[in-house]
């Protein structure tokens, strides 16, 4: 069985494949409103539990057959480092110790990486966080390796019904920082359910961690300047950058070869990519506007 920690707007969309692919799955998700909701809806078995809860979970191992797989995509929502720290760190604690799962692979971010040069970030790059909720990740990465198991680090994540980007031009509000150089790090929420997939399968995978991006960051300026030719719409304008984000301000070009060495390909194999191909995307924005 595979379960799924976290059946957000990456986890649903994953248990949705596994289970049309014929694996056993489970969900979990932290509000009990939403598990019953859920559990209604889906095929599949959905959960209330929160996993930073030691109790929880024993409880929750006493209800179902110990899984072959735990894929923890559980979000911190707007939380700070208390949140990353519980939702992160102690919920992949509980999952590995009280669960022991054949294989435990945890979502962590590109967000690890501090570069500021625009240079080009593998996995072997150093990965030294300046914010605490980046550590925490990073403590969370090492804790899940020790125990054998994956850490995919995802960039930023859009697809059908989410694009902050996308959202912002459309809505007026984007605004190119300094001089627009800073690399936009991307992937779309299907390519990454096909990644998790990959290393799941693969004997190659566990004790290692792997980016998950698409094959063409854009800067920040080219991004504006293809939004703006392809809608018809002014370019943003420039303002100073933004030295708040809760993960740092970085610039640097994510490497995906590793992954790909695994024989991983990208449906969409860039933002403008899925703008021209991906026919949910841009309808699913515009209705939110």
């Amino acid at each position: 069985m595979m379960l799924i920690a976290g059946l957000g707007y990456l986890g649903e969309a994953l248990a949705d494949r596994l289970h049309e692919s014929g694996e056993e799955v489970a969900g979990l998700t932290l509000s009990p409103e939403s598990a019953a909701a859920l559990d209604a809806a889906k095929p599949f078995p959905v959960f209330a539990c929160d996993i930073s809860s030691a109790d929880d979970i024993r409880t929750l191992k006493s209800r179902i057959s110990g899984p072959q797989s735990v894929i923890h995509c559980a979000s911190s929502g707007r939380g700070g480092a208390d949140v990353y720290r519980a939702v992160y760190l102690e919920g992949a604690r509980n999952l590995l110790e009280i669960l022991e799962p054949g294989k435990l692979l945890f979502t962590s971010s590109t967000s690890v990486y501090a570069q500021r040069g625009g240079e080009t970030v593998t996995e072997d790059s150093p990965a030294a966080p300046d914010r605490d909720t980046g550590r925490i990740l990073r403590e969370t990465e090492d804790l899940v390796l020790a125990g054998g198991g994956i850490v995919a680090r995802l960039a930023g994540i859009y697809g059908p019904e989410r694009s902050v980007i996308l959202k912002k031009f459309l809505a007026g509000e984007a605004v190119i920082e300094d001089d627009g150089a800073r690399h936009l790090n991307q992937v779309h929420r299907d390519d990454i359910v096909s990644a998790v997939i990959l290393l799941l399968n693969s004997p190659e995978a566990p004790g290692h961690v792997y980016n998950v991006c698409d094959d063409a960051p854009l800067t920040q300026k080219e991004c504006y300047a293809f939004l703006a030719g392809h809608f018809e719409k002014p370019l943003p304008p420039s303002g100073p950058r933004d030295l708040n984000r809760k993960r740092g301000w970085t610039d640097k070009c994510i490497s995906n070869a590793k992954l790909k060495g695994l024989g991983w390909k990208t449906c969409y194999s860039s933002f403008k990519d899925a703008i021209l191909r991906d026919a949910a995307l841009v309808p699913s924005i515009t209705r939110q506007l």
